[in-house]
């Protein structure tokens, strides 16, 4: 079995302050195998953003992997969106946007999503179908996860426009073998098959540390990964400074019929949810 911590939308620059050592804290006592970051580690894409993001990643002791959110290009400086989208990033953070971690049972890649032409809507472009591609030759019997900042589908009631390109990244995603795809972005915790392709299941996280709040606390998930099972379960911080259990579910599927759905086999509430801070539809 391998334990990831998935956590989403950190947004330095507008975080709940309080919460920071209890989110390492809590990310100490799991003890990971991986802590897997799905983008927005920033609010603005300031120098000074990144120097808080990085001092964080800094601190977890875990292996960890991330990739870029849209908050992590400049939203006001259209020149360098245009021209040098990825230079603080790069600089502060990682070099590489496509990071790759691995053992005898994942493999875990990372797919820079964001189009900096568009700063909310993502995309699959060329090169991450490479990215893909090789993913599917280099990772014989072990479980493909993918990170990505944009999910590939939206819930119905999602205001956010969709990722462009998503139908031929699902569809390449599918023919790689990928088995779960963690991604946050719509700062609302969520776990389903793909309505396109049952057999990926996706996984996303609320924000983990913003005040950016859509109505749920702030969240962060923990994976259990087994061949042919997942168990997901949801940590949540409400209005004190800890990090608690709300719910878990698992999900398994035929491993003896390759593309088989995922399908719920037990899902379990564990407290009562208290009250978020409150509900912030700011960008």
């Amino acid at each position: 079995m391998r334990r990831i911590l998935h956590l989403s939308d950190l947004h330095f620059g507008r975080t709940r302050p309080e919460l920071l050592e209890p989110l390492l804290d809590l990310a100490r006592r799991l003890a990971p195998d991986l802590v897997a970051v799905s983008g927005d580690l920033t609010q603005r894409a300031r120098r000074g953003q990144f120097v808080e993001a990085a001092r964080f990643l800094a601190r977890i002791e875990a292996p960890w992997l991330a990739v870029p959110g849209n908050h992590d290009i400049s939203l006001d400086n259209l020149l360098v969106r245009l021209l040098d989208p990825w230079g603080r990033y790069r600089s502060l953070i990682q070099d590489d946007l496509s990071p790759r971690w691995q053992d005898e049972e994942l493999t875990v890649i990372g797919l820079n999503t964001v189009n900096r032409y568009a700063h909310q809507s993502g995309r699959i472009g060329r090169r991450q179908l490479r990215v893909i591609a090789q993913a599917a030759q280099e990772r014989p019997q072990r479980t493909l996860v993918v990170v990505m900042h944009h999910p590939p589908e939206h819930p119905a009631d999602s205001t956010k426009p969709p990722m462009r390109h998503a139908g031929r990244g699902v569809a390449a995603l599918v023919r790689a073998g990928a088995d779960i795809v963690l991604s946050g972005h719509l700062h609302n915790a969520r776990v389903t098959p793909l309505s396109a392709a049952p057999g990926i299941l996706l996984v996303q996280a609320g924000t983990g540390l913003s005040t950016r709040l859509r109505s749920e606390p702030n969240t962060v998930n923990l994976l259990e990964i087994e061949p042919g099972h997942v168990r997901v379960h949801r940590w949540a911080a409400f209005d004190r400074p800890a990090y608690e259990v709300i719910e878990s579910a698992r999900f398994l599927r035929d491993l003896d019929r390759p593309g088989s759905p995922w399908e719920m086999a037990a899902h379990e509430p564990c407290v009562r949810p208290g009250p978020a801070a409150g509900p912030d539809q700011s960008t």
